[in-house]
Parts: structure tokens; sequence; C-alpha cells
């Protein structure tokens, strides 16, 4: 693969804008200060995301479990214009050169299995590569209920929930999502966005979905970025309130 130079290959997100209203503060209590000529215990965290897109999904998702994660979390990101793991590590690398403590995490898509995986050769100090579960980060929002918001339909209508029956396997059904193609349903002028007569942006769906809508996938990484972000310098001492069932990372 061709190294890319600095700012080149990579694109920082703007911050992630706030979402919705805040939910129920079930927090663990704010972590100590550490004395002002300590050295830190961590450095700066950076969550490398593969488009440009996976800041707005994720900071809406983030947002109905900690709206103070959601706000702190576009400032962490690096989008890396692909699935690049070894851009990343590339770029972790450089960081860890001025900050020896900084610490990253790489969520990447699983696409159809043929592509090739992290290998141990590309693990980095410091860096950790999460891969979905599922297909790609938007066969998590392939939410009955959050597509019939979106298309600004009612989620008890009949014709609307049968379309989407026709298109969309049981919400139960793990193994059907997971090799499910939902770029392509989601597409502007896809099956959906045809089915429900109006696009279906991924940002907004997200934003349309609730608490319970959060598959367990999605938990497990919101809490890998709040443990990152949590002990990052210019955070350092903050709390994100996560609720008790999130899984800690």
């Amino acid at each position: 693969m061709r190294p890319c130079t600095p700012g080149a290959c990579l694109t920082r997100s703007a911050p992630t804008a706030t979402l919705g209203a805040p939910e129920r503060n079930l927090a663990a209590s704010q972590a100590p200060h550490a004395p002002a000529d300590a050295a830190p215990a961590a450095g700066r965290f950076v969550l490398y995301l593969e488009g440009p897109r996976d800041p707005d999904i994720l900071g809406a998702w983030a947002w109905r479990v900690s709206p103070a994660l959601a706000r702190a979390l576009g400032a962490a990101v690096v989008i890396l214009g692909g699935r690049q793991p070894a851009r990343a590590a590339e770029h972790l690398r450089n960081v860890r050169a001025a900050d020896p403590r900084a610490r990253g995490l790489c969520v990447l898509d699983r696409d159809d299995g043929a592509a090739p995986q992290p290998s141990a050769c590309l693990a980095e100090d410091g860096l950790e590569v999460f891969t979905w579960g599922r297909r790609h980060i938007e066969s998590y929002l392939l939410v009955p209920d959050a597509l019939l918001r979106t298309a600004g339909l009612q989620p008890d209508d009949p014709r609307s929930v049968r379309l989407l029956r026709g298109l969309l396997p049981r919400v139960d059904d793990e193994a059907a999502h997971r090799d499910l193609h939902a770029k392509t349903l989601l597409a502007e002028g896809g099956a959906l966005a045809r089915a429900l007569g109006r696009p279906l942006p991924p940002g907004r769906i997200a934003r349309q979905m609730d608490r319970r809508d959060l598959h367990p996938d999605v938990l497990d990484v919101l809490s890998r970025i709040a443990t990152g972000i949590a002990g990052a310098p210019a955070t350092a001492g903050t709390a994100f309130p996560l609720p008790e069932d999130l899984p800690r990372g």
C-alpha cells in the first residue's frame, strides 16, 4: 500500500453537533485530578473512522447513552478515507513520537469477509482495532421504526410495515443481518428509499433511534470510546455518564 503523507490521506472531522434531549444521568463519580506536576496517566486519544459520515452516526448513537460523550467525540476523530488500518497505525506512530502515551481506536467495517483483516504485523503500540460484527456500520441502522420515522411515516402504518418486512430480515435474525448489504439498501435511490418514498440519510436514521434500538456491538464501541476519551489529557477527570447495562471498555 502506498503510504500517505500527513494531511493528504487523513482528515479530521468537525466536532459532533448536539443531538436531541439528554437522557437520565447514571454516572460513575468524577475521577480525581492529578497534581499539576504529575505526568498524565494517558496521552491523546484518537478515534479512527473509515468515512466522513461515520462520526455523525456514532455521535447520534452516543447521545442516546451519554450527551457528554457525544459532545466530546468529534474532537478525537480522524477520517481514514476507507478501510485503511495501516494508515491508522502510521498516523498513531507519528502521534506517539511526540506523545508516547497516546492511544487510538480504529473502527472498521467487516465488509464481505474477503477484505484483508488487520494482521498482527499492523499492531501498533497503543492502537486497538475493532471490526463490526455486521458488514457495515450502516447495518446497525436497519431498525424498522427508526426508518419509518426518518421517512416521516407512522411506525404502525400497515402498508409501510409490510414493505419493510419484504426488504429486511427479522430483527432477531442476526445471521441474516450480518451479511446484508446495508449500504446498497440505504443508498439514494436504493430499495428502502424507493419503498418509503424519500431518501434515508444514515445520520438522520441514527438520530431517530432510541436507546433500546442500539445493538450490543454499538454499545461495546461506545464504551471503548468513552474509556479512551476519558483518559486523554484534554478531558482527564471528566466523567462520561453511561447506563448501567453498557459494557465497560
